[in-house]
């Protein structure tokens, strides 16, 4: 958890309304002008408690605004910890994403990612806590924390979505059970409003992509010109709705070839609305980001978060988060046999166990 604590207050802080409030007695009690009962006198004691009550006044706002500054200063370093900006090139693989919240005046939410480069291939993580703003915080930092050593320790991406479903089911336990410090056993929350939906994606150094989906949109694939997604199966439930199945696979999605892009999103961003209620186009945006040459991973974000700015007036209603790979390898020889993908791995495990 993140507590921002409240500085001491200072010898300034102190001595200043005191100060201010001694002269307002002192002129009271003092003063002769302030005892008569004179039109004069009395508009004199009125511009006294003026000024006095001005200056209180802009002293507790400069207070406020110091405190402001500093929680903002937190909540960046916060957001600096647990989404630390991704490497603009990462195993031969160029990067870049960025994250909004919905909250005003907050720069973390609920949306989280991540990629690290293992043994196994570059690892990928996109999720969405339920919720939005700073509430949902806590059970980002748990679930990201769990994929950074996860990605590394395991050496099948089942392994590492299992290890996510653990660290999330003991995240709220532990939430539930500091709630209920009273009860001697786990209150049992309603799991439907604790979830969270999580993306895997492993790209090994062949370019061949490997997901596990869990109630995650699918990312789509920039070939070209060519916008399309990666995959149409139906994915699993979200972390924290059903248990994963006992038996389970990760599905091989062709390869990603050199120049190729993935773009991975939440949900905030397919979901966003204009003042008319019409939903955000991402399709028609990732076409425009690639209608011309050269396509980089800056460029197809920049494109995507200006199109969307400008379709919600700069006020998104929920969490968004974005996620550019770009494959910057050689182009292998063997390239134009691997373009095609079997219409047989969209097939993905049953979601119930």
């Amino acid at each position: 958890m993140i507590r921002i604590k409240a500085r001491a207050p200072t010898a300034r802080g102190v001595v200043l309304p005191t100060v201010w409030g001694a002269v307002a007695v002192g002129y009271k009690i003092g003063c002769p002008l302030a005892q008569q009962e004179g039109l004069g006198a009395r508009i004199v004691s009125s511009a006294v408690f003026f000024v006095v009550g001005t200056g209180l006044i802009l002293h507790v706002r400069r207070a406020l605004v110091r405190e402001l500054r500093q929680a903002r200063r937190v909540a960046g370093a916060a957001q600096s910890a647990l989404l630390r900006p991704p490497p603009p090139r990462l195993d031969g693989l160029n990067l870049a994403a960025a994250q909004l919240s919905a909250d005003r005046g907050a720069s973390i939410g609920g949306d989280l990612y991540e990629a690290v480069a293992t043994e196994h291939g570059v690892r990928v993580v996109m999720g969405d806590v339920r919720g939005h703003g700073l509430a949902a915080l806590g059970t980002a930092a748990a679930v990201l924390g769990s994929f950074r050593e996860a990605a590394h320790d395991e050496p099948r991406l089942t392994g590492v979505l299992r290890r996510l479903e653990r660290t999330h089911a003991r995240h709220l336990r532990e939430r539930c059970r500091a709630g209920h410090p009273s009860s001697g056993r786990d209150p049992g929350p309603p799991v439907a409003e604790q979830f969270v939906t999580v993306l895997l994606l492993e790209i090994a150094r062949d370019g061949e992509v490997r997901a596990l989906n869990c109630g995650h949109p699918w990312p789509y694939l920039l070939s070209g010109t060519r916008v399309e997604p990666l995959a149409h199966a139906d994915p699993l439930p979200p972390l924290g709705v059903l248990a994963l199945p006992t038996e389970l696979e990760a599905d091989g999605y062709g390869r990603l070839l050199p120049g190729e892009c993935l773009v991975l999103f939440t949900d905030g961003v397919e979901d966003a609305r204009d003042a008319r209620g019409r939903f955000f186009s991402l399709p028609a945006a990732l076409r425009r980001a690639v209608h011309d040459e050269p396509v980089s991973a800056q460029k197809v974000l920049r494109t995507v978060f200006a199109a969307l700015l400008r379709h919600t007036a700069g006020r998104p209603a929920d969490d968004v988060a974005v996620l550019v790979l770009r494959n910057a390898r050689t182009r292998p020889r063997t390239c134009a046999a691997a373009r095609a993908r079997p219409a047989t791995q969209d097939q993905q495990p049953s979601a119930h166990p």
